[in-house]
């Protein structure tokens, strides 16, 4: 067979996946701090963008369920409208940034709308803004003014801390390298995650001699520090206060018996009483099973709602957009004109129609990020009102298919949208995630029923069992088809180990042990009292 080249025409198909597309699906799933990280990237990669001034008598990062109408002045979420660049010194318009820049922008975005000649562009504050606005030489912050954060104290972290301590503890050079080698190896919670005859062999030294340093780390501050599992972290502790005594040492060998609660066979191997053992549990109750924690803690940082919902004066729900929660910043046509007008060199040329493009397509995806959150969070609202109205118990079976077919979007739209957001409501901050839940069947096949409502009402039936009927996972699994809710027993049990509740034969134990502790309480201060 001859090989011969030819020209083939072929018509298809095919979804290609522009920068700027990937940015607008990336935007939508940031977090409102990553988005504000992002954003300020841009800020300081693109000459021209900035932020939008907050102006007194109005909102524009505003948004509620109701119709988008964009205020007068403003296009969307941010953006210049007619009128707020304008006059002599911005005399721009579409035509003459493609001829300046020599570039065609039109076929990226919809032509801009002309700003009105012969109007003198206006700041938020009411100051005339003239064509030296963007030297960069007014309004400049006093330098002079002191760096109030060039004042603020280091926070300690605790390998520092031990080894302040390290450096007075301990003469012998290579000691001091051995308890170095240690301190690198203690985790944020201050336990030592690496093994003495793994650490001896790589130090090239005796495990006897990496034990005895250790044992002095063992000494610091904080209590407990450097011990290599949790009985041995107590251990440490109670010998420093003095109450390792033979029967706490057999205590502590039996964690496991009590985290089960099994105070019986505790007394039984530790051969005390039951007022003894009562003391000796308080006594563990009171230490840190986590000495690092003190130390070198990332600061917590409130969650920041991006979507709040408040009740109306009929009795309907207000959906609305955070305004916090939405950077704005603004497209300075104006100066990419004057770049434009200027004896500027085909390179700067292309940069700057390339900032303009990219600054357009930021905007333009920031508020049709804003318009999504929105829409999505409205319909969770409208489908989920029970909730709002009485609460848990009457959460509805709900999943990504059932929002994004009311919407008219993609399920994995709604999802990069759910993620890491939160809607703060008149019961409480919540995650969008929260309101989707699996749906249980109902007994008779009615109606089916949220899973998060079942877990709810699994809690409140354990929480009002009497200490002489406590409920199994079977007696549970009977009430809850007396109210119609098909469920499976080894279903309960995983909710209720989801809830951190023990099983019925530990609850069991522990309520007798309190009615007993209650019952010996009170014939002591009768006696008191007789």
């Amino acid at each position: 067979m001859a090989l011969s080249a030819k020209l083939v025409m072929r018509q298809g198909q095919t979804l290609v996946l522009t920068p700027q597309l990937l940015q607008a699906i990336k935007l939508l799933q940031f977090s409102n701090v990553e988005l504000e990280a992002f954003v300020q990237d841009e800020l300081e990669r693109n000459p021209l963008l900035e932020r939008a001034e907050e102006r007194p008598d109005r909102d524009p990062g505003r948004m509620t369920e109701e119709p988008f109408a964009p205020e007068p002045g403003v296009d969307g979420l941010g953006e210049p409208g007619e009128g707020e660049w304008s006059g002599e010194a911005f005399d721009v318009d579409q035509a003459s940034l493609e001829s300046s820049l020599g570039t065609e922008l039109g076929n990226t975005f919809d032509a801009d709308r002309a700003p009105t000649p012969g109007e003198t562009p206006m700041l938020p504050d009411g100051l005339s803004l003239s064509a030296g606005a963007w030297s960069g030489t007014g309004g400049a912050p006093d330098s002079d003014a002191p760096n109030l954060e060039a004042y603020v104290a280091a926070a300690t972290t605790l390998a520092d801390h031990l080894a302040a301590q390290l450096a007075v503890a301990l003469a012998d050079p290579v000691d001091r390298l051995i308890g170095q080698a240690l301190i690198d190896s203690i985790d944020e919670a201050g336990y030592l995650t690496e093994p003495v005859e793994d650490m001896a062999g790589r130090l090239g030294v005796a495990p006897p001699r990496v034990a005895n340093v250790l044992g002095v780390v063992q000494t610091f501050d904080p209590s407990g520090v450097g011990a290599r599992d949790l009985a041995e972290c107590l251990a440490i502790q109670l010998r420093e206060r003095d109450r390792y005594d033979p029967a706490m040492e057999k205590l502590v060998a039996n964690l496991p018996l009590l985290a089960r609660r099994d105070f019986v066979a505790l007394r039984r191997l530790c051969g005390v009483d039951e007022e003894d053992m009562a003391d000796m549990v308080a006594e563990i109750r009171r230490l840190e099973p986590k000495p690092g924690r003190a130390f070198g803690a990332s600061p917590l940082q409130a969650v920041t709602p991006d979507v709040t919902v408040r009740e109306a004066s009929d009795g309907s729900w207000l959906v609305e957009l955070n305004s916090d929660a939405l950077p704005r910043v603004l497209v300075n046509n104006a100066y990419a004109a004057r770049v434009g007008k200027s004896r500027a060199s085909d390179e700067d040329r292309s940069f700057i129609a390339n900032c303009l493009q990219s600054a357009n397509w930021l905007t333009k995806s920031l508020e049709q990020r804003a318009r999504t959150i929105l829409k999505v969070a409205s319909e969770i609202v409208r489908q989920q009102d029970a909730f709002l109205n009485h609460g848990v118990a009457h959460m509805r079976p709900l999943n990504l298919k059932s929002i994004a077919d009311a919407i008219g979007m993609h399920e994995s739209t709604v999802s990069r949208v759910t993620a890491n957001k939160y809607m703060a409501t008149p019961r409480g901050l919540f995650e969008l995630k929260y309101f989707f839940t699996a749906a249980i069947a109902a007994h008779d096949g009615g109606e089916t029923h949220s899973a998060e409502a079942v877990r709810h009402r699994i809690k409140q039936m354990i929480d009002d069992e009497p200490a002489d009927a406590v409920l199994s996972d079977d007696a549970i699994v009977a009430s809850l088809k007396k109210l119609n809710i098909d469920i499976a027993r080894r279903t309960v049990a995983k909710y209720r180990e989801s809830l951190r509740i023990p099983s019925s034969i530990e609850r069991r134990r522990e309520k007798t042990q309190i009615a007993a502790a209650a019952r010996g309480g009170a014939s002591s201060e009768s006696m008191v009292h007789n």
